[in-house]
């Protein structure tokens, strides 16, 4: 019995040794149909560049953003001022810097909370199926029919004055002067209420994969192994998923990207002493027709992110399309 079994070992090793040459011969060709792309590979370029604006940029600034000086409001761009000037004489370049940390922090954070919560729900309910699954497309479909700004801008405005006074009196029960930057809560609420308009999109599309991957040979053999069901979703069911689940990470950001300037623009966003891109465009056009350079930056470089974002996304969705591979 000893050589049936031995034998049995080995041809288990090879299998698993096959499966993985096969997995990373997949992403090689996915990487290599990824670098292919040129569009994708300018859109990634872009990014990394904004990346390392949102990292660097505050210290390359040549001026502090909120500094105001009223005797060159609306100065037009100029060797002191390379974007010009704004209505309070502030500097637009420098602002459009640290609005580079502003939009890629809010967005990081809103994608990572919005694909956990995607992940959980929808991977529990294409397991589960039945009346969770149910449940969890009831919930998804009730999401998704409203409409995703004002939902945020109701949410924002709802929740600000609540959790303002709920930290006022905290401040006042312990004096801890953490809780009055009232800064905190518009982030909170920030990354809260992105979070809450996009975890719809990413849990349906991780649902659509699950229900294909969940009747797979390895994922019956596990089961009949008694594999219990988290286990199984975390060693078997989310790895298979991870190449749709870059294409929805590298959407949710630039879409993230957007939501924030959007939110920003209508003065529900992050707080007035964080720079950005949203509340520039806002106030560029304001004074659209005295100071047209404080709208064209910091709309070109919001405009630029998102056909980056948009091109990338595009290029991770061919080079991870199954369809290649059959």
């Amino acid at each position: 019995m000893a050589e049936p079994a031995g034998f049995a070992a080995q041809a288990a090793l090879s299998a698993e040794g096959l499966a993985e040459g096969s997995r990373s011969s997949l992403w090689r060709d996915a990487m290599a149909t990824l670098l292919a792309n040129r569009l994708a590979v300018g859109g990634l370029i872009v990014i990394l560049v904004l990346f390392l604006l949102a990292v660097f940029g505050p210290y390359l600034a040549p001026s502090d953003p909120l500094a105001q000086d009223l005797d060159v409001r609306f100065q037009k761009p100029s060797a002191a001022h390379w974007l010009g000037t704004d209505a309070l004489g502030r500097d637009v370049f420098s602002r459009m810097l640290w609005g580079a940390r502003t939009a890629v922090v809010v967005s990081l954070v809103s994608t990572i909370l919005n694909t956990g919560i995607g992940i959980v729900l929808g991977a529990i309910a294409g397991y589960a199926g039945g009346k969770v699954d149910a449940f969890i497309v009831w919930l998804i479909d009730l999401a998704r029919s409203m409409p995703y700004l004002l939902t945020a801008v109701v949410v924002s405005l709802t929740l600000r004055a609540p959790l303002a006074r709920w930290m006022e009196k905290m401040y006042l029960a312990t004096h801890n002067t953490m809780y009055r930057q009232t800064m905190w809560v518009d982030l909170l609420l920030m990354f809260a209420v992105l979070s809450l308009i996009q975890w719809p999109s990413t849990a349906r599309g991780i649902r659509s994969q699950v229900l294909m991957v969940r009747s797979a040979n390895y994922v019956l053999a596990a089961r009949a192994l008694g594999v219990p069901p988290s286990g199984i979703l975390i060693r078997y069911v989310i790895p298979s998923i991870i190449s749709p689940l870059a294409m929805a990470v590298t959407g949710s950001l630039g879409a993230g990207m957007v939501a924030e300037s959007a939110l920003s623009f209508l003065g529900v966003g992050v707080p007035l002493q964080m720079p950005s891109w949203g509340r520039m465009i806002s106030d560029g056009l304001a004074y659209f027709r005295i100071a047209p350079h404080m709208l064209v930056g910091p709309g070109a470089f919001l405009g630029l992110a998102s056909i980056s974002f948009a091109f990338l996304a595009d290029g991770v969705a061919d080079a991870v399309d199954p369809r290649r591979w059959q």
